[in-house]
């Protein structure tokens, strides 16, 4: 007997919609997501959860490198905090987004109450990376990167696995894409920050 099994190319993250029925505070829907910890969980602007699953092992490996050059980086610079992609952050739309990675200056975390810092951080990063998995749909994250722009984020990588390209984002500039680079380089807001991309392909 043969099996046949539709494998999807690509994840489409469920949304669950609860207002107006419900809204959920900032602290609720935080303890929401500790409750499931399994899964990837995002507030959008509308207040819709964006629930998604881990993603695989290969991704995670390639984002291990990916966030071990940013911390290497972060350590030698010392002007600023990296994080990975388990932290949230509480753009000022409202949004909760899990960059894959993420730097900001340290004065401007520093100035965030600890208490706040314990959870879903009030504040943009100034700089992120989304890093495209194999079933990531890409127009959910090009407009996740518009939407990190549009709050405050100065500099932001969407890096493609899936098509070797890398798009480039910048205020008021238009998205720049780059063909199958081996480098990305993070000036003028990360100076000497090169990120090498044979390790994240």
């Amino acid at each position: 007997m043969t099996i046949n099994l539709a494998i999807a190319t690509e994840i489409i993250p469920i949304v669950l919609q609860f207002q107006p029925a419900i809204a959920l505070t900032d602290d609720q829907f935080y303890e929401f997501c500790q409750l499931n910890g399994d899964f990837r969980i995002e507030r959008n602007a509308a207040g819709e959860l964006v629930i998604m699953p881990p993603t695989g092992s290969e991704t995670d490996e390639r984002n291990f490198n990916l966030v071990g050059q940013l911390w290497v980086w972060t350590k030698q610079d010392a002007t600023g905090v990296g994080f990975g992609s388990s932290g949230g952050f509480t753009l000022p739309n409202g949004a909760v987004r899990s960059p894959d990675a993420a730097w900001i200056k340290r004065d401007r975390w520093e100035a965030i109450p600890e208490e706040l810092r314990k959870k879903f951080a009030p504040i943009c990063p100034e700089f992120v990376i989304e890093l495209r998995s194999q079933s990531d749909r890409l127009q959910i994250l090009q407009d996740k990167m518009q939407e990190y722009i549009d709050n405050g984020t100065q500099l932001g990588w969407l890096i493609d696995r899936k098509q070797r390209r890398v798009f480039i984002y910048r205020p008021n500039i238009a998205v720049e894409v780059l063909d199958n680079p081996k480098t990305l380089y993070g000036e003028p807001l990360l100076p000497g920050f090169v990120l090498d991309l044979s390790q994240v392909w």
